[in-house]
């Protein structure tokens, strides 16, 4: 097994002497063995074992059979203790969850105090394959066919790398080469109950396809290696796709916007994973994007939209943006400065005389023809102005659309109205004719925004 595991670690690039790493050390068998081979092929291992409070009398046994073993093999050790119902009741997750969560945070910090290269956990294959089923019985696209990954950033410290050297033998070669060395470890009693997925999985179902097929483990690996050679394909594809066809455009007044041509995504080798690869990270999930992929041919005007951002349909185009809270109306009863949401900031004044200036973030009005208070608003359906250089009067929305703004961008368009409600100027676009300057000015008003 040594010879085997040290030809993986070469392989995957995953340790390197002279370097000191964390062991993380319940001490059940697979951590056990893990921690005797790092130290049986010279690595500098240092052991780190979490005594989550749950299990009675069986964690203190835990706790002093690691210490006996690290004392015997001259192995560093570091203990911590955690309230893990205490912190799953605080923060309202599972117990399993909460678990994880104090262990890696642990492991983080540990690694930065100690300066330690990486923490390696005890994974084996068929903990891969595990992965690889409860990806499939959950649903999963690619990367969840390809099992547990060699090595990964811990999500709580992307400096701390998460390292896993026995992803390349069983269960069952782990056991036979511990009794090879008279190594005893102990047995985690939870591990043996069917209470949750992933032990139903190794119970239960993992057993009965060995009777179906009796290669089924080995052929599930190499399914799961050639899946990752399959990932490489595919993500470098969608990559190099997603770079060359997402643009992105940002506009003072609003959230900035990234937006794909329909004809491009439609060319692609498979729009449903452009899609997927694209829009998981904002939130979509995957029957949404199902519904995105369906409706591409659908009217302008339908969105769609996830906890964080929405996607709408535009003009051939589909264009994401982050999600807006609703603006609130700003009330600008007299001169002076006002401060609105997200750090905008509005400056209202007079000048003697016509004054003009050509700034898009600035409108210059005749103080004449207005009438306080004033207010700051987002268009509303219905909303009528005079555009200043056109004649009569225009539904804003007919406005922004002959002027091409993407739709997520009309949605949150501010106007600025008068005390009749008269709008005065569409912000960042265009003044109002009525309230324009003119020979007769003897008064400016000046709106200024500020960000």
């Amino acid at each position: 097994m040594l010879r085997k595991v040290s030809g993986y670690i070469e392989r995957n690039g995953l340790l390197k002497q002279g370097q000191r790493y964390i062991v993380a050390l319940s001490g059940g068998a697979d951590s056990m063995a893990l921690l005797r081979a790092m130290v049986a092929l010279g690595y500098h291992a240092e052991a780190a074992h979490c005594n989550f409070n749950l299990r009675g009398d069986e964690s203190v046994r835990d706790e002093e059979f690691v210490k006996q073993q690290c004392s015997s093999l001259h192995v560093e050790l570091h203990l911590a203790h955690f309230d893990t119902l205490t912190y799953a009741q605080l923060h309202h997750i599972s117990i399993e969850m909460a678990a994880r969560d104090l262990r890696y945070r642990y492991f983080a910090q540990l690694r930065r105090d100690i300066g330690a290269e990486g923490v390696c956990v005890a994974h084996h294959r068929d903990d891969s394959i595990e992965t690889l089923l409860l990806n499939l019985l959950r649903g999963t696209g690619i990367h969840g066919l390809t099992g547990i990954k060699p090595h990964c950033a811990n999500q709580y410290d992307n400096t701390c790398t998460i390292i896993r050297p026995l992803l390349c033998v069983s269960r069952t070669e782990i056991e036979q080469w511990l009794d090879c060395i008279d190594q005893p470890y102990v047995t985690d009693s939870t591990n043996l109950q069917d209470d949750v997925m992933r032990n139903k999985i190794r119970l239960n179902l993992i057993p009965q396809l060995s009777q179906i097929q009796p290669a089924a483990l080995q052929n599930l690996q190499v399914t799961m290696e050639l899946m990752n050679e399959t990932e490489h394909v595919y993500d470098t594809y969608i990559h190099e796709f997603l770079e060359k066809t997402v643009r992105h455009s940002e506009q003072s007044m609003h959230a900035p916007t990234s937006y794909i041509e329909i004809a491009a995504l439609k060319a692609s080798a498979s729009p449903l994973c452009v899609l997927f690869e694209w829009l998981t990270d904002y939130h979509f999930n995957p029957a949404t994007i199902r519904q995105i992929n369906e409706g591409l041919s659908a009217q302008t005007g339908h969105y769609w939209q996830s906890d964080t951002h929405e996607l709408y349909l535009d003009r051939g185009r589909l264009l994401l943006t982050q999600k807006q809270a609703s603006f609130a109306p700003l009330r600008m009863p007299e001169t002076g400065l006002y401060a609105a949401q997200d750090g905008l900031r509005v400056r209202v004044s007079k000048k003697t005389g016509a004054v003009i200036l050509k700034e898009s973030n600035v409108a210059c009005l005749d103080a004449a023809t207005i009438s306080f208070p004033l207010t700051l608003r987002t268009i509303q359906p219905g909303d009528r102005f005079s555009p200043f250089g056109m004649k009569g009067s225009k539904l804003v929305s007919d406005f922004l659309t002959d002027m091409k703004m993407p739709l997520p961008e009309k949605r949150t368009q501010l106007v600025v109205t008068d005390a009749n409600d008269d709008i005065v100027w569409v912000v960042g676009l265009r003044t109002s004719a009525k309230h324009s300057i003119s020979a007769t000015t003897t008064e400016t008003l000046m709106l200024e925004f500020q960000i």
